[in-house]
C-alpha cells in the first residue's frame, strides 16, 4: 500500500476532489495548510504590496493499494496543475498495514 500526500492550491481542491471520485478514490483526509514557498516576491493589488511569503494550502492524505498509485498521482497531477509557481507538491510513502477498525481485518481489502 502507498500513502501519498499532496499539498495543492486551496482554489484547485474541487477539481482534485472529482477527478479522484472519477478515478474511484472515494475515501481521503484533507485539511487546510500554511506554508512556505520559495517565492519570494510579493503580489501588488491596487498598488498594495501583499507578502507571499504565507501561503494557504490544502493537505490531502490519501492511501491506495499499490496497484492503484500511478492513477492517483495523475488524477491529482492533472487535476491541481495551472503552470504557474506554487501549484504544490505530492509525497508517496510505502504503508506496511492497515487495519479496519469496525471488523478487525487487516490488508488492502480495508481500503475497498
Amino acid at each position: 500500500m502507498k500513502k501519498i500526500e499532496a499539498i495543492i492550491r486551496k482554489s484547485k481542491y474541487s477539481a482534485v476532489r472529482d477527478a479522484l471520485h472519477n478515478v474511484g478514490v472515494n475515501f481521503f483526509s484533507y485539511w487546510d495548510v500554511t506554508g512556505l514557498g520559495n517565492e519570494k516576491e510579493g503580489h501588488v493589488y491596487r498598488g498594495v504590496s501583499y507578502s507571499t511569503s504565507d501561503i494557504q494550502r490544502r493537505h490531502l492524505s490519501i492511501v491506495v493499494n499499490n496497484d492503484f498509485e500511478e492513477t492517483t498521482i495523475k488524477a491529482i497531477l492533472t487535476a491541481a496543475a495551472t503552470g504557474e509557481v506554487g501549484d504544490g507538491k505530492i509525497f508517496v510513502s510505502d504503508i506496511n498495514e492497515c487495519y479496519r477498525i469496525r471488523t478487525g481485518e487487516k490488508g488492502g481489502d480495508t481500503l475497498k
